[in-house]
């Protein structure tokens, strides 16, 4: 039986173990392929010890282990799902971009439902593509909600995908800290979000009449086939683009071009732009496009 100071070295060891240049490459050509994202020599660092603790979940001692292991599994084999969760950045707010949500209800859907009637004569079907925690599809449902209420009723659906199957758990509970909430206006918290029972616990929770107007599917947008079964008017794809080299972002935005019904909206983050690619896209506003 191994002693304390056995299990104490082991540790030790796993905790000393690097990843090397020929494993970085191995991997980040691996996760490239897999989920098209990039990782330059710069990320060598953050893979190491974002990976670290799935070496000592599966009782590795190196990196080349890991490596050997994980490109020898089908992608059904529940360490892909790991190894995305621990590679990829989730970071999201509540009203980020505001004037995004400004543009949608102020032009995106009037427009849409006086050239389709969508909304109205039939279902407005919205995307929300890299949802990380939830922030962003709640606030599209409270932003239609809010439109709703204030200029005429919408039927609408909001689907919101992720690659990462640890922050679609999250945001199916649809629990934040109140300090998350703070960039909602204060008479659409009173209304959408519900106050834990518990004061002593600083939690919210989004109520369930918008809970149910968002559903949240796992999704790899390097996959042939986004799976939509009905067009789409608004797709939101936002800080999701950076994260690709500039032959998949033009794969990856062909096909949402694809599931977009002529007129419909995408929208992208502050920081990216479809400058110099061939889309079937004219811009509308700084980093909101419209389908020709």
């Amino acid at each position: 039986m191994p002693t304390g100071n056995f299990y104490t070295l082991s540790v030790r060891n796993l905790y000393a173990a690097e990843l090397s240049e020929s494993d970085f490459r191995r991997l980040s050509s691996f996760i490239s392929d897999r989920c098209g994202i990039k990782l330059p020599p710069s990320k060598k660092t953050m893979l190491e010890g974002r990976l670290r603790k799935r070496l000592r979940a599966l009782g590795l001692s190196d990196f080349g282990q890991y490596c050997d292991y994980i490109l020898s599994r089908s992608e059904t084999d529940p360490e892909h799902v790991h190894m995305i969760d621990a590679v990829t950045t989730n970071k999201t707010d509540f009203l980020r971009e505001p004037q995004h949500f400004d543009f949608l209800a102020g032009t995106a859907v009037p427009h849409l439902q006086e050239v389709h009637g969508l909304g109205v004569k039939s279902r407005l079907n919205i995307w929300s593509a890299g949802c990380s925690t939830g922030e962003e599809p709640y606030t599209l449902a409270m932003c239609l909600m809010e439109y709703g209420r204030n200029v005429m009723p919408l039927d609408f659906h909001i689907l919101a995908t992720d690659i990462s199957a640890r922050v679609l758990e999250y945001a199916r509970r649809a629990v934040y800290e109140h300090e998350k909430v703070d960039p909602i206006p204060l008479a659409w918290r009173q209304k959408y979000l519900l106050r834990s029972k518990d004061r002593k616990k600083d939690l919210v929770r989004v109520v369930p009449e918008l809970r149910n107007l968002v559903k949240f599917q796992q999704l790899n947008l390097m996959a042939d086939h986004f799976g939509h079964q009905e067009p789409l008017g608004v797709i939101f794809c936002r800080n999701v683009l950076i994260y690709f080299n500039r032959p998949t972002q033009l794969a990856v935005l062909d096909r949402c071009c694809r599931h977009l019904l002529r007129g419909g909206y995408l929208f992208v983050g502050h920081s990216e732009t479809l400058h110099g690619l061939d889309l079937p896209l004219v811009q509308a506003a700084p980093t909101i496009y419209q389908k020709l």
